[in-house]
């Protein structure tokens, strides 16, 4: 462990531990926010009412809309000279959200992500390749800042330009690389191509997120680089990558970092909350942060927490793997149907490759969906199979186009987008 006095605190007092700094961070909202101070007005509250873990539940959630309804930088606990450092989202879909730090949330953001590297693997003195995009993006620098924490030698390489970075993995011998999992099979393909094996390649750990992923994803990903690759969990609006992150010796579950990040799941519908094990919607309070502290942020992120005991002695809970988004979710004609399900099919197969893209449609009342898949052959019968093998696994009807190898997006080191839905459109 990073920080052993911490991961391993004991839970009763992990447990007070939580309840003092939420009780300190909802008064600092109360104090200074306007947004909460009518939030809890709303519902007849005042910090004073949480006086035990359990009366959390009883407060309201944020979500992504309060953060584009009070931008920039109206959610701030902090005063405008005390901000050191601002994030935003790409804004793809309207106003970005923008996020503030303080040096106490830097140091905070530093620390969770050295603890996150050291469990990937990672160890003072190791080259770090780190291929997140740098920019109003956490990825980039918050990795950044936790490889620096923990004295790992890092090559800001951001993402794209993956001729470059096969040039760097090749002559700089990185031992531990960071970028998502889309990327990490782009440049699997690229070392390929370049003469590489997995044997070849210095790269012994893969710290990969910001988006969904498999447990096939991750034997396709460790094959093809000779490595062992965790899930690294975290968004901006919290405070960036470095969540949670996964024990590289252990690979089951996403280890929270419970001393800084309050952890609750709930029911997508009812926002009710659910017992250990249950899958629901990740909601997350920032414990910690101080300039722009976020209380019960409903992440739209459908996992559960793990019941079991870990084989690592860290006291702190575990996430599982993100089953997908509730807001990524796809209703085909009555079945949900999330993306990482298609995905987790393709890798189960030969002949294809890891790379595909989905297409949504409507003809009249139906609702159509195109599974795009990359290969060599041409068959009739490949066709079929992949389309029985989703309908058996997945429970939908799906059409399957065969694609040539090279044809279908790639991930040039940000978060690729998976799906296209065509279906408001005629």
């Amino acid at each position: 462990m990073f920080q052993p006095d911490r991961e391993a605190m004991p839970v009763a007092q992990l447990r007070e531990h939580q309840l003092r700094h939420l009780q300190a961070m909802v008064a600092r909202q109360f104090e200074n926010v306007p947004f909460y101070q009518r939030k809890f007005a709303e519902l007849s509250l005042k910090p004073g009412d949480l006086k035990t873990l359990d009366d959390l539940k009883a407060f309201p959630f944020t979500r992504k809309t309060d953060l584009r309804d009070n931008y920039p930088t109206k959610l701030c606990a902090t005063a405008p000279e005390n901000i050191r450092r601002i994030h935003a989202s790409s804004g793809t879909t309207g106003k970005p959200t923008v996020v503030a730090y303080d040096e106490n949330d830097l140091n905070v953001f530093r620390e969770v992500v050295a603890r996150s590297l050291y469990a990937a693997g990672g160890r003072p003195g190791m080259v770090f390749h780190n291929a997140y995009g740098y920019g109003l993006f956490t990825g980039g620098l918050g990795t950044d800042g936790g490889g620096q924490r923990l004295g790992l030698c890092t090559i800001p390489v951001s993402g794209g330009g993956t001729d470059k970075q096969v040039q760097l993995i090749q002559d700089l011998e990185p031992e531990i690389i960071a970028c998502t999992p889309s990327y990490a099979l782009v440049l699997a393909e690229a070392l390929r191509k370049s003469g590489m094996k997995p044997g070849d390649i210095s790269l012994k750990y893969a710290v990969l997120g910001a988006e969904p992923w498999s447990n096939k994803a991750r034997v396709e990903i460790e094959e093809k680089l000779g490595l062992k690759a965790t899930n690294i969990y975290g968004l901006s609006e919290v405070i960036g990558p470095g969540v949670s992150n996964e024990d590289a010796q252990e690979q089951y579950g996403s280890y929270l970092w419970e001393d800084h990040f309050y952890p609750e799941i709930v029911d997508p519908e009812t926002g009710e909350v659910l017992p250990d094990g249950e899958y629901g919607v990740l909601v997350l309070s920032s414990m910690t942060r101080t300039a722009m502290p976020i209380l019960r942020y409903w992440t739209g992120d459908i996992t559960r927490l793990i019941p079991e005991e870990n084989s690592t002695g860290r006291s702190m809970r575990r996430m599982d793997q993100i089953r997908g988004r509730s807001d990524d979710l796809i209703i085909l004609r009555g079945v949900n149907v999330y993306p990482t399900q298609l995905e987790a099919v393709l890798l189960g197969m030969g002949q294809v490759s890891p790379h595909y893209h989905v297409i949504l449609t409507r003809t009249g009342l139906m609702d159509d969906l195109t599974f795009q898949v990359e290969t060599e052959s041409e068959s009739a019968a490949l066709k079929k199979e992949i389309q029985r093998c989703v309908k058996a696994q997945v429970g939908v009807s799906v059409n399957v186009e065969l694609h040539v190898p090279g044809s279908l997006p790639r991930s040039e080191g940000g978060k690729l987008k998976r799906v296209t839905d065509l279906r408001g459109e005629r």
